[in-house]
């Protein structure tokens, strides 16, 4: 079985973080159908599936031609009232022969091939290929998430700049059970990761697109951060400019970096290897550490200047009140 997705994470274009009541306001993108809602261990909300039918040549690593038909699903997501993502997925399987629209739309998420499947060949195609002119996942996760940051519910003033992340992402089950689930994760450009995935047969497309949303998440934040600080280093800036440019982080992302945490355990191995190599974790800690620390010496610096520039007499008051004379 071959399973194919894609996750696009952005900052949600609001100036506050929203509540729950507004992140579901903003996610109803279906008539009459419900959006999911969750307050632990954050703010979470799920918006229902879009549904996009699909009638297409399929990637292909050695240029075949195999056409594939189905709906693909895709759904938008808020995490913590600020993040936003659109998540596309579609389970692949072989098939024979062009079908009624009907049995597609009857089985969503599901995109059958007419004539013989070769899913390492597709995978191969999927996550390297560049073609125009065939099943094109960014191009429907990317209108899902325009969809979400043209509400008329926001304000289109976020806090700070952030660039859109795309994941793009293909699971295979192990040909031998034995083997153990695993994923290596390619960094194709500043704003593409691919995911390669090898999983348990027992391990369900949800529960995989939710590990990819999930690791997207924290990719995004690691990759906002990252370039933060980059900037920050590279710009000769005032102290005080330094705290402006830098605050934002621990004002409205710090707090949401909770890895794993809405991951399914069977699949929770494969973020426990990623904290090893590369060490998502390391890097986020080391980064927010310096963060903290350019700050705290601005900050110092800004008090020591305005100590500076006060008169004599009044830091001598100053002085005598934080300091009064001990009775005898």
């Amino acid at each position: 079985m071959l399973t194919l997705g894609e996750v696009h994470t952005n900052l949600l274009q609001h100036s506050t973080a929203l509540a729950q009541e507004q992140s579901s306001e903003v996610l109803r993108l279906v008539e009459g159908e419900a959006v999911l809602t969750s307050r632990r261990p954050s703010l979470y909300a799920v918006s229902p599936d879009v549904r996009t039918g699909v009638d297409c040549w399929l990637p292909s690593a050695r240029r075949r031609q195999l056409r594939g038909v189905g709906a693909v699903v895709t759904r938008a997501i808020v995490t913590g009232g600020r993040i936003v993502q659109a998540s596309s997925v579609i389970r692949v399987t072989g098939g024979e022969r062009r079908r009624p629209w009907s049995h597609y739309l009857a089985n969503p998420g599901v995109l059958e091939t007419v004539g013989r499947l070769d899913a390492a060949d597709l995978s191969a195609g999927f996550l390297r290929g560049d073609d125009a002119d065939v099943l094109n996942l960014e191009a429907i996760t990317g209108r899902v998430l325009d969809g979400v940051q043209t509400s008329d519910l926001l304000d289109r003033r976020p806090p700070l700049r952030a660039a859109r992340t795309r994941l793009r992402w293909a699971a295979q089950v192990s040909p031998r059970p034995e083997r153990e689930v695993s994923a290596v994760v390619t960094v194709d450009s500043p704003t593409l990761r691919t995911v390669e995935l090898v999983l348990d047969p027992q391990d369900m497309p949800d529960a995989v697109a939710g590990l990819c949303e999930d690791l997207a998440l924290h990719d995004w934040l690691l990759t906002t951060l990252s370039s933060l600080v980059e900037a920050a280093v590279a710009r000769s800036a005032s102290g005080q400019e330094h705290i402006e440019r830098l605050r934002p982080v621990l004002e409205h992302l710090l707090h949401l970096w909770l890895p794993g945490a809405r991951v399914n355990p069977r699949l929770r191995p494969i973020w426990d290897r990623l904290e090893q190599v590369p060490g998502f974790s390391r890097q986020w800690n080391s980064s927010v550490t310096w963060i903290r620390d350019q700050i705290a010496v601005a900050n110092l610096t800004l008090l020591r200047d305005l100590a500076g520039r006060m008169p004599a007499g009044q830091q001598c008051g100053r002085a005598l009140t934080a300091h009064p004379p001990m009775n005898t």
